[in-house]
């Protein structure tokens, strides 16, 4: 009896808390999860941002000339302009640990310094239950954008298995795969139209590198890169040439990731993933 009391008292306890009244202060301004009060939050759910946005990253080598941050910083940045553009929209932390390689024997990008990779079945776990966590709180939309390629196959995998559970329950997760797909994509399509075919590779390329300069220049070693020699795979740069890179170039990528993230949003009435 003592303990169905307390678990009673507990629950009145959070219902009073979800209940009460909202704290009187301006608006924070911010589309960020982590920079509002739960009270925040919660009138933000009450009013009608029921959508989160989860940006995934990854923590990885990008050739000697970009900061292992990368698509973290790309993932948060474009997150907010994403969150911004569609509205009634939060952006939740990114997530920075992901798969990237084996660790014994290291393969792929664990084969350099300055990686982090996990197994693909945490990197699942871990955003399902970051989605469950969102669902309990009152968000009916988790939206799945990831900014590595390596990745994408989970996000789909989490995205169609959670929509199977959370069935009757009035929320989904819609993952867009357009967020990455537009990088290798139109954008390189344009990079190659606009004279930059031979500078266009897989990774840490002119692509990489300019959508880098145009959202955070401090992570790229420009100075350094605009006198080295050619880089390659050796290096950590996969195809192409980063020597010509620049925001300019950049920002139309950029666009086209928010433009087409954005779309999918906009197009997203079911709860159902495209094919």
């Amino acid at each position: 009896m003592r303990n169905r009391s307390a678990l009673l008292a507990a629950g009145s306890l959070l219902a009073a808390l979800w209940c009460a009244p909202a704290v009187a202060s301006p608006s924070p301004g911010t589309v960020d999860f982590t920079d509002l009060t739960w009270p925040e939050i919660r009138n933000a759910v009450q009013g009608g941002d029921t959508t989160i946005i989860v940006p995934v990253g990854g923590t990885e080598q990008s050739g000697p000339y970009i900061a292992v941050g990368k698509h973290d910083v790309r993932a948060l940045l474009l997150a907010r302009r994403i969150a911004r553009a569609a509205g009634h929209a939060l952006v939740a932390p990114v997530g920075a640990y992901v798969p990237e390689g084996g660790t014994s024997p290291r393969t792929s990008h664990m084969r350099f310094p300055g990686t982090i990779s996990i197994t693909p079945a945490t990197f699942r776990a871990l955003l399902s239950d970051a989605a469950e966590s969102f669902r309990v709180q009152g968000f009916t939309r988790v939206v799945l954008i990831g900014d590595h390629g390596g990745y994408q196959k989970d996000l789909r995998t989490v995205a169609d298995t959670l929509n199977h559970r959370w069935q009757g329950t009035g929320a989904h997760v819609l993952y867009v795969p357009a967020y990455y797909d537009v990088v290798p994509g139109a954008y390189a399509t344009w990079l190659r139209q606009h004279g930059h075919a031979a500078e266009v590779g897989m990774h840490a390329d002119l692509s990489d590198t300019s959508l880098m300069l145009a959202l955070d220049p401090a992570l790229v070693r420009s100075q350094a890169l605009r006198a080295a020699p050619l880089p390659g795979a050796a290096q950590g740069v996969y195809g192409g040439d980063p020597r010509r890179a620049d925001a300019a170039l950049g920002q139309v990528g950029a666009d086209m990731q928010v433009n087409a993230t954005v779309a999918a949003m906009q197009h997203d009435l079911t709860g159902r993933n495209s094919p």
